[in-house]
């Protein structure tokens, strides 16, 4: 019998060049692969409809947000509210499929009562009160901006209990599968890695000359992290440093400029992206934030060679054995140093396969979703 899903994404999942749009086109690219019929609503957001999605796809619906400061006028959170469409309610009620809520911003039909009796999946990607809370921390546009982010997390915080309405909670970490464990006792609460563009683990043999640093720019989160690398590691280093990402504010182009060994590679296509993590020797991630689990750490264990994070970035992941960990400027400086000097070995290869496949596989976690929706054993 074939398997339909209603899929609510909170923004248009293609192209899929940034976080949470990753997690979800590579979960839908997967479930279509084995088979499942999806059904796509999705809200424009700063990104057109993308005639792609009908490959994948039974149908593919567009909502548009309701932007602007009159959504923020409610104690819903601003990013839930603006994405309320009564369109949206029409077309899930138009089928009995269950439904996934991609992330909190998508959740605003939940808990409507004509959804009661409706299999609800709810898909956690951020404790999102607390990234707000870190956003508002690191934000450099000024108070308007940090009132926003503080405010926007006590809304989250909230509105969290909304997630006590579904199912199945599919967190993207152990270390938040844990906290809404806590938070949900009772509930049926699953870790689910992210989805991602690889298929095998292929990290290139041998070795290059260039230390790499990737993530979307325009988060503040990803420009901290890349301001603090510029200033304290790859300043004193002296082989070629690159950051690569969407939207480079020109604060981080000013910082990058003052140094001619680092390169900044903004806004690179998807394959140039994927040539740049192949090709690196080595992968220096930090985060500041130790919410979510980073999409691009996984990417580099499957793609990259060498990988050196701080412990904030390994939180809740469990792949920690597969990278090597520095937390100071010093200690960053020295691992990378020592690996730049290494070449990445088949036999490092094989260990990342033994301890990547089957849990961080996207085909095997697609075939996991659909026993848990569907109670297949």
């Amino acid at each position: 019998m074939d398997k339909y899903i209603n899929i609510v994404a909170l923004n248009v999942p293609y192209p899929p060049n940034y976080g949470g749009i990753i997690d979800i086109y590579y979960k839908i690219k997967a479930l279509h692969a084995i088979g499942v019929k999806i059904i796509l609503h999705c809200f424009e957001y700063e990104r057109p409809p993308a005639r792609e999605l009908d490959e994948l796809c039974e149908s593919v619906y567009y909502y548009k947000r309701r932007t602007g400061w009159m959504a923020n006028l409610s104690v819903l959170p601003y990013n839930v509210y603006s994405r309320k469409h009564p369109g949206l309610l029409k077309n899930l009620l138009a089928n009995d499929y269950p439904v996934l809520f991609e992330g909190l911003h998508s959740c605003y039909y939940m808990s409507d009562k004509r959804l009661s009796g409706r299999f609800k999946v709810y898909r956690e990607s951020n404790i999102e009160h607390d990234y707000y809370r870190m956003l508002a921390q690191s934000c450099t546009g000024g108070m308007v901006e940090k009132a926003f982010f503080l405010v926007e997390a006590w809304r989250f915080r909230r509105y969290q209990q909304v997630i006590g309405q579904a199912d199945l909670t599919l967190a993207v970490s152990t270390a938040d599968a844990d906290c809404l464990q806590r938070a949900f006792p009772g509930k049926r609460i699953e870790f689910m890695t992210s989805f991602h563009t690889n298929d095998e683990v292929a990290p290139a043999p041998g070795q290059s000359d260039f230390i790499l640093y990737h993530g979307k720019l325009s988060v503040a989160e990803n420009e901290q992290a890349a301001l603090y690398l510029v200033r304290h590691v790859f300043c004193k280093l002296s082989c070629t440093c690159v950051i690569a990402g969407m939207a480079p504010s020109a604060r981080l182009k000013s910082a990058i400029a003052a140094c001619p060994h680092i390169r900044l590679e903004a806004n690179p296509a998807e394959e140039r992206m994927a040539a740049l993590i192949r090709e690196a020797q080595v992968h220096l991630l930090v985060t500041f934030q130790e919410t979510g689990l980073k999409l691009k750490l996984l990417n580099s264990l499957f793609a990259g060679r060498h990988v050196v994070v701080n412990k904030a970035m390994l939180t809740g992941s469990g792949l920690g054995p597969l990278c090597h960990t520095a937390d100071t400027p010093e200690e960053m400086i020295a691992a990378c140093a020592r690996l730049l000097a290494e070449p990445f070995t088949p036999e490092e290869t094989a260990r990342r396969i033994r301890y990547l496949i089957p849990a961080y596989s996207t085909k095997c976690q697609a075939e996991r979703l659909t026993r848990m929706i569907y109670g297949e054993k």
